[in-house]
């Protein structure tokens, strides 16, 4: 039964009920918004779409294949190949997905005005995101070190 699920689909079924569960979510989160400000919702999401594959797209894919160059001129040869690319794309890109949403309040770009609707003030938010990024930056080194130790045990041991 599975296997003819997996053949008709493409994927297992936790990928199903996990996009029906977001797609039920975005819904939702439509039909909450779009009533109140359906014009500052059609601009919002148009110019994250223009921003997104206009100027953000080619941004990151330029300094990914940098990277990815940089690294492979000054690959250690000693070291057991792992591929480590992803673990410095998924920090990065969560620590930027948190920036740009965080922007007003970590840039302390809201000022008085965050202050006054929810009494609380911008100040920890530099220091708040500065921690997450540190976590995710240290959890995905830590991550590559527990892979670069298995690839080297793997490496190690006599194939016969």
């Amino acid at each position: 039964m599975m296997r003819r699920f997996r053949a008709r689909y493409g994927a297992h079924p936790l990928h199903l009920l996990t996009m029906l569960a977001s797609l039920a979510l975005a819904g939702y989160a439509a039909l909450k918004l779009v009533p109140a400000n359906p014009l500052g919702i059609a601009v919002w999401f148009i110019g994250a779409a223009i921003a997104h594959d206009l100027l953000l797209l080619p941004l990151y894919s330029v300094v990914d294949s940098g990277l990815v160059h940089a690294w492979r001129r000054r690959g250690a040869p000693e070291l057991p190949q792992a591929p480590w690319i992803n673990y410095l794309r998924v920090p990065l890109a969560l620590s930027a997905v948190l920036l740009l949403l965080y922007a007003p309040l970590i840039l302390q770009f809201a000022g008085h005005r965050y202050a006054v609707t929810t009494s609380m003030s911008t100040d920890p938010y530099l220091e708040h995101w500065l921690l997450i990024t540190a976590a995710l930056f240290g959890l995905s080194a830590l991550g590559y070190a527990v892979r670069l130790r298995r690839s080297r045990r793997q490496h190690a041991r006599p194939s016969g």
